[in-house]
């Protein structure tokens, strides 16, 4: 059975120490041949429509740049708030000659 790595990043900082964040988290799951992993993007009270978009941005770039895709993105509401998303991506199929 396959593993699957479930990394919360539990991320209300700097736009900067979010891309480093996940940027670790990425190169650990690259480097350990992660089929999938889970992470947390949080929803910054206040920046909720411009500042998780760009955070949801970023993510998708750096793992994309891991060799991962996007599989879900998930939201999570509590009390009526939006609290962040789950989102989930997976290693690319790798293209195999014909």
């Amino acid at each position: 059975m396959k593993k699957l790595l479930l990394a919360l990043a539990l991320l209300t900082a700097s736009p900067a120490a979010l891309a480093e964040s996940l940027e670790v988290i990425a190169t650990q799951a690259q480097a350990s041949a992660q089929p999938a992993i889970t992470v947390w993007i949080a929803s910054n009270w206040g920046f909720r429509k411009q500042g998780t978009a760009k955070d949801l941005n970023e993510a998708h770039r750096i793992f994309g740049a891991h060799g991962y895709e996007v599989v879900s993105v998930e939201s999570y509401i509590e009390n009526g708030d939006l609290e962040g998303f789950f989102v989930t991506y997976r290693q690319r199929p790798r293209a195999t000659p014909p």
